[in-house]
């Protein structure tokens, strides 16, 4: 997780929204910023970048953050999905070679 970022909105109007978008979204990537977007003096919708979302609407349970940490620890947090698929069959393999043992 994400230290906590400045959570005040600029509010726009849904005019500017649509003929600034790019400069919002740029703002939203780089600066971390949060747009209010209103139409009629009425809030209608928030502009904010992806990981300020996960943060905050949808953060990460703890067994997943966990996992992250670990992954980070024992170096496996770089590893392609080729590498983790051949990973899982290895394990699979020695598994099944196991269980025939028994």
């Amino acid at each position: 997780m994400k230290a906590q970022q400045n959570t005040t909105a600029t509010v726009v109007s849904a005019l500017t929204a649509r003929t600034q978008l790019g400069q919002i979204l740029k703002r939203v990537q780089f600066s971390k910023e949060r747009f209010l977007i209103g139409r009629n003096g009425q809030p209608q919708a928030v502009v904010m970048g992806i990981d300020d979302f996960m943060d905050v609407v949808a953060p990460a349970p703890k067994w997943l953050e966990n996992s992250w940490r670990a992954s980070k620890k024992n170096s496996t947090d770089k590893l392609t999905m080729r590498e983790i698929d051949a990973e899982i069959k290895a394990s699979r393999r020695a598994r099944a070679k196991t269980a025939k043992a028994r």
